[in-house]
Order: structure tokens, then sequence, then C-alpha cells
């Protein structure tokens, strides 16, 4: 085919877009890594056999006291970091012994965004992408950086601190185009993904997450698989009055593409406020996943995880991109480990849902039907006003959290980081101030069945069934590294640094990191041909917040519950901010 006969079919839609260079297999462009989600390094230098041979190569401190959630970044042998507020952005020369620092860049975002942030100051990482560095600050500004000098190259102003938003998330780059969301659901933020174009900063498009059809990017194009989710101007009627205008929805987890299909897939964040009885309806689009078109946002298909969400689920948990037989046949699918505790297939084309499996304790429902696609609530576990439910397995931190699991196309197994938490839940009328929380509940966390408040575990998504899974004294909030050497790391709220089988989930390695380890765990090759793995440790986040934000533990409902569940966190570490990268001698 000649080439402008080509381009010409691709802009008519006719054939599927050119899939997108890869990046070399050394390096970790995106939090991800790869657009799929999968956090899955193709380096194999370490393996089962040599990993307890593994050291500490160098350390670097961010200077910066608060949750560490981001994942290092590296291209051209440099290391990108970001810290959480002030969002402090270092690259480091990995020529060089000891990692020096580059550049520094300091964005100074506005101090008063830290009195809205709902869980902690956290920044979910950086992209890497055309000599250029991408991230957010948590003032509403998405920058971009010469990734040489740290120069800023352009700078654009999302949205306003002064209602309560505010911006956590990891960026990535598509066909162009710079894709970041807002937080703020706990604040009556209304959400939305916004495109901007990487040469300029400028908005090419915006998809909120509630409203008319006009504002989410409806279209003709629109077709979800199941009926609740067709008709017109759901954003709107699927509310009380205008309740949509400041209902959450917000999309402050990772995103993922789909070159075949050219769809971004991402999930939108919980409906506001808490109390359900405030907003009658399934209250669209939250607590979902959207399938859009990256070049115009206009949305193709969704499925909503959690209708009418009514335990603070939300629905921003990574969808992880793999190919597996489905009754017998190969499909391309979505896994999407929900809070809800339901591990879903989805069909990544039509958002069927091909399978919804419990992989954690369950009382809120008691099934997913797969013939309408609804989660079917259990109605003695829902809220009500002036009563105390309790036993509310998972709690509103979720079976898992927004920390990513990881994907070994080796083993087929999902590596997933949990926690194992039921809450007792009092909800209320509450009122709409700009910039003030907009809840409406008073919840107390608590840990699950047998005890632990921590699991990680091996899911066969075929079998549909834990393979392995370890018992973790807390949460795991970290995210998860899987390599092609067959190993498996992750990081624990106590501070150690773990390296286990892939295979068979024993523990062959662990390092005592000075603060609890809640960041994404990467691996590259350096300038020496060696592979290497670098975490970041600094405790925070909704979980570590207790320490970080020095929350007095006599109150069980600080956190939104969180303090009840952690109170004995201080004991175990201390704040802190620093990069730890490892290799063989």
């Amino acid at each position: 085919m000649k080439p402008f006969l080509a381009a010409f079919f691709v802009l008519m839609n006719l054939m599927p877009a050119p899939a997108p260079a890869a990046e070399p297999e050394g390096e970790w462009h995106m939090a991800a890594r790869d657009y799929g989600n999968t956090r899955f390094s193709p380096l194999s230098e370490i393996t089962p056999a040599n990993l307890p041979k593994l050291s500490l190569a160098f350390t670097f401190s961010t200077g910066v006291l608060r949750g560490h959630e981001a994942a290092p970044v590296v291209a051209d042998n440099t290391m990108f970091i970001v810290t959480p507020y002030p969002n402090l952005v270092y690259a480091l020369d990995l020529t060089k012994p000891g990692a020096p620092q580059k550049w520094k860049f300091d964005p100074k975002p506005a101090a008063s965004s830290q009195g809205v942030a709902c869980c902690d100051v956290v920044n979910r990482g950086v992209v890497y992408a055309d000599g250029k560095v991408f991230f957010n600050t948590l003032d509403m500004n998405t920058i971009a950086l010469d990734a040489k000098t740290g120069k800023e190259l352009w700078r654009t102003k999302l949205g306003s601190i002064e209602k309560g938003e505010t911006m956590t998330m990891a960026p990535i780059v598509v066909k162009g185009k710079v894709l970041v969301g807002n937080s703020g659901g706990e604040l009556g933020v209304r959400g939305w993904l916004t495109a901007l174009d990487a040469a300029t900063g400028k908005i090419a498009w915006r998809a909120w997450s509630t409203g008319p059809d006009k504002d989410v990017l409806i279209g003709p194009a629109f077709k979800p698989f199941y009926a609740q989710d067709r008709g017109k101007d759901l954003g709107t009627r699927s509310w009380p009055g205008d309740g949509w205008k400041i209902g959450g929805g917000t999309v402050w987890g990772f995103l993922t593409y789909d070159p075949e299909t050219d769809l971004v897939y991402y999930g939108t964040g919980n409906p506001g406020p808490w109390n359900p009885e405030q907003r009658p309806g399934d209250n669209k689009w939250t607590s979902g996943i959207f399938a859009r078109k990256p070049d115009t946002g206009e949305a193709v298909w969704y499925y909503q995880w959690s209708p009418h969400d009514l335990h603070d689920y939300d629905g921003v948990n990574e969808n992880v991109l793999v190919e597996i037989p489905v009754q017998g046949k190969q499909r391309k699918v979505i896994l999407h480990p929900d809070r809800n505790g339901y591990l879903y297939v989805l069909d990544r084309a039509s958002g069927q849902v091909l399978s919804a499996t419990p992989y954690a304790a369950i009382t809120t429902s008691t099934r997913v039907d797969l013939q309408t696609g609804r989660l079917v609530y259990n109605p003695e576990k829902d809220p009500t006003a002036g009563k105390t439910v309790r036993d509310i397995c998972p709690a509103s931190s979720g079976a898992k959290d927004w920390q990513p699991s990881s994907w070994s196309p080796r083993t087929k197994l999902l590596y997933l980081p949990m926690q194992n938490i039921c809450q007792d839940a009092q909800t209320f009328e509450t009122s709409y101030i700009s910039g003030t929380p907009y809840v409406g509940a008073s919840i107390e966390q608590y840990p699950g069945p047998g005890g632990h408040r921590g699991e990680f575990a091996a899911w066969d998504p075929v079998a549909r069934k834990k393979i392995w899974s370890i018992r973790e004294n807390f949460p795991v909030w970290s995210g998860v590294l899987a390599t092609a050497g067959d190993v498996v790391f992750y990081g624990t709220m106590d501070g150690w640094f773990k390296g286990l089988d892939a295979k068979s989930g024993k523990l062959l390695w662990q390092y005592k990191a000075g603060s609890g380890i809640i960041g994404q765990p990467v691996s590259y090759r350096g300038p020496d041909g060696k592979q290497y793995i670098a975490v970041l440790a600094g405790i925070g986040g909704w979980a570590g917040t207790i320490v970080s934000g020095e929350i007095d533990p006599r109150d069980g409902t600080g956190a939104n519950g969180m303090v009840n569940l952690t109170r004995d966190l201080p004991k175990y570490t201390a704040k802190g901010g620093m990069l730890y990268v490892f290799a063989l001698p």
C-alpha cells in the first residue's frame, strides 16, 4: 500500500493505527513501563538462583519527608524521579559512580494545595517521551521539561485548588498527547481526563466523568456492551438534580493504551458524597472504566464496576492488557483487580465482562451478574443514615487500592499487592462547600478475616484462583515488579523490600529500608550492562499518613478511618525519602 493511502485509511479509521515504537528493553519510560500496564521487565540477569546475592549499589536522598509513591523512570542513561509535594524533579547520571545529580527542577507549587489533598501529598511518577519529561504538580499544573537540561518548556494550569482539585497521577504520552486527570473526589470535585499537545501544552480535548453527553464526549461511536449504560445524557439523568456537578469521578489512577484497538482505558473515581442516600441513581459515569480514542477523546465504551458506589470503592485501579484463553479460545482482555474485591476479565474491544471472581473476603456483594454486568449488592451492608453498619468487607480502601499489580508473560500470573481490611461505617447528611471535605461518612477500618492486614498473591486469571500468597502484617501499599528472570519484587509499609521466586512465592531476599515502602519498583540496564532494581522508600499515602502526616493515633476515624487500622505503624517505621538501587556484585 502506498504511504499516502495508508495515512488516508488510518485517518478514516479503516485500519488500525500504527503501533508506537518499542522502547529499549533496558529502559523504563513510564510508571508502568509499557502501555499495557504490565510492569514487567524483560531483563533476566537476576534470577532465583543469584537473587540472594543482590546488594545495595547506591542511594539518593530526595530531601522530602512525605509519601513517596512514584516509579523511577530511566531513559538515555538518566534516572528521573519526582517527589511528593513540593514535586521536585531530579535527573541522576547513571554513567557515573553513585549516580550524581545532573539537574534538579523545583516547580514551586502553591503551598495551599497541601490543605486540599485528600490522602497525603503524593505523586505517582513522571513520563519520558521524545526527549522531554512530563509530570503533574499538586496545585494542578502539568509541566514539560527538557530531559537533558531540566529547562521548563511549557506549563499548563488545568484546574483550581480553591475548588478542591489536585493532581497526583502519573501521566502517559499517546500519539503526541499528554494524558492527565484530576484528584479530589472527597471535596465535591467533578472529574475529568484531559489531553494536552506534547509539543505546546495546549489542551486538545477534555472528557468529563459526569454531565451531559457533550461534556463526556459521548457520541455516535459510543457502544457500551450493557443496556444500563445506553441512553442519552445518563451522566445527568442518573443523578439527583445538579448533583453531577459536584459528583466526583476523578481520574487519578494509571492509564492504559492499546495500539491494536487504538483505545485508551482508564478508571473513574468514586461519586460524591460518600453518603449514597444523598445521590440516588447509578451516578454515571463514576466508579467505572472508559475506553476512548486518544486523538479526539471520543468515548467508545464504558462499564461500571460499582453502580451507585456504596462504599467508596472507586474504579481507578490499573487495567492490565493480556492475551489469555477464555473458554478454550484466545482472547485479548483487560485484567482489573477492583477495590470491590473482584478480579475482572473484560474483552478489551467491547467491554464485556468475561469473568468476575472474588480474590478477597467480600461481604458487601454476592456476585457480578454476567448477563447484565451488574454488581449484586448485599442489602445488609447498605449504608443507612443514623445506623452503624459493621463488617463491611472490603473496607473503603478496597481489597487493593491504587498500588499496581504486575503481569509476567512467562508465568502467566498477575501479582497482587493487597490489603485485608474491613470497616464499620456511619453515614450522615453533608453539605457542599467549595474546597472543603464533602464526604458524609465516618468509618473505622480494622484487620479482616485472619487478623493480618496485608497480603501478596499470585493470581491465575485462567484458572481464576490464587496460586500462592504471603500474609503481611501491614497492607501491601507498594507496586510490584516482575522480571524475565522469574523474580518479583514488592515493598512493605514497615520498610522491607522483598524479592521472591515468581513461580513458587518463596522469599529469597529482603532489605530493610529506612522508611516504609509505598513506591513502585522498576528495573533497568545500566551503562555497565548490569541489571539494576530501583525503588523509592518514604512512608505515607492514605495507609501511612499516620506517620507522614503525624496524625494523633487516638482518633481512630483519622485519615478516613485508616488510623484505627495503623495505630502501631509509628513503632515500625519513620518518615523518609530515599531512592534505593540494587544490583548483583
